[in-house]
């Protein structure tokens, strides 16, 4: 009984502190991006290059990490000792991000083929030229993982090493939230496609308030989980900085979020593997590199079997995992325990796959 009689003062220090910084509005997370060059700006993304860190010996292949529409980039690099990029950098590996930045009404006639042929193929062609290597790794988290797998089935000529998704849907059939919505859609169904067409997209409150409600028990105890680890700091700067990741919401493109409507509540498209794009059919059994599938075990906007069918639909590819971890949707990405488990099993995907030579750097 002696020790958590001892242990009781540092913790309410550790309360008193927190409770000072909240109610001072002190940061507690550091927030601080991993330092970053600009590579090449074009009109539909930027890309960067993230700062090799100091003292470690930079090995392996380049990895160029795409993030889906609507949520902001940062969630590759959330914050210090909570980031991806991070650790990526940490573990030698040379790491590239497309960042589309917000999109407004500007770019609502830009579909799911935009990003397929034109942004991701884009991306990794300058990732390879720039860094000088012969195959790059891409990692796409959530949209961006299907982006990432329609982007190498579509255009086998890239120059790619692997391709990994991490918290893609494939499988709609498999998400409850979509059952939910789906007598929403048979009464309304009709209205939706005039509102988006006119408002452009999708606004980005609507799609903070989306995810919101994808994880609606965690936000909804939330003041309890704050007072229940208020000693708790690192705890409490995850959350900050899940709050400015939310607060950075952007809107959807009209034209794209037209196609995933047709998808999500319609077609199932994905399950199938094909997709209608630029007036063609994509398979992804025509994936030939290696393909890494993150699942994350209480993600409820992508649940696991709605994930791990990807692994049903890449048949061509010549090695083709999947990894469970801890973590809701952006848990799994970024969340405390990602450091233990997924971004271990990533790193060892591609230093097993650093050596590999796709049909496209073969021709």
């Amino acid at each position: 009984m002696v020790l958590p009689q001892l242990g009781l003062p540092r913790k309410l220090a550790a309360v008193r502190t927190n409770l000072g910084d909240k109610i001072a509005r002190r940061p507690i997370a550091d927030l601080r991006p991993m330092p970053r060059d600009i590579v090449e700006r074009r009109p539909s993304f930027t890309l960067y290059r993230y700062s090799a860190a100091p003292g470690v010996t930079v090995r392996g292949r380049p990895i160029l990490l795409v993030p889906p529409l609507a949520a902001p980039a940062l969630a590759f690099d959330l914050r210090r000792t909570c980031s991806l990029v991070e650790y990526l950098v940490e573990q030698g590996r040379t790491v590239y991000l497309a960042d589309y930045g917000p999109l407004s009404f500007a770019h609502r006639g830009l579909g799911i083929e935009h990003w397929v042929d034109s942004v991701v193929p884009a991306a990794v062609d300058i990732t390879a030229e720039h860094s000088g290597a012969t195959g790059v790794h891409v990692a796409g988290w959530s949209l961006g993982g299907i982006f990432t797998m329609f982007t190498a089935a579509a255009h086998p000529e890239l120059p790619l090493a692997s391709v990994t998704a991490v918290a893609s849907p494939f499988d709609l059939r498999q998400v409850p939230l979509l059952a939910l919505a789906r007598p929403v859609d048979r009464v309304a169904g009709t209205l939706i496609g005039p509102a988006y067409r006119a408002m452009g997209g999708v606004p980005a409150p609507l799609t903070r308030l989306g995810f919101q409600i994808s994880s609606l028990d965690k936000y909804l105890t939330k003041p309890l989980a704050m007072a229940l680890h208020a000693d708790d700091r690192d705890f409490l700067a995850q959350l900050e900085a899940v709050d400015r990741f939310m607060a950075g919401m952007y809107a959807y493109p009209g034209r794209t979020f037209g196609q995933l409507y047709h998808v999500v509540m319609r077609t199932n498209e994905f399950a199938s593997g094909t997709m209608e794009l630029g007036g063609r059919t994509v398979e992804l059994a025509r994936i030939d590199v290696p393909v890494l599938v993150v699942a994350g075990m209480n993600d409820t906007l992508a649940p696991r079997a709605s994930v791990e069918h990807l692994l049903d639909l890449v048949t061509g590819s010549p090695d083709a995992q999947l990894v469970q971890a801890p973590g809701g949707h952006l848990g799994v990405l970024t969340g405390r325990a990602a450091r233990r488990t997924s971004w271990p099993a990533l790193e060892k995907f591609l230093g097993k796959h650093d050596h590999v030579v796709s049909a496209g750097n073969a021709r």
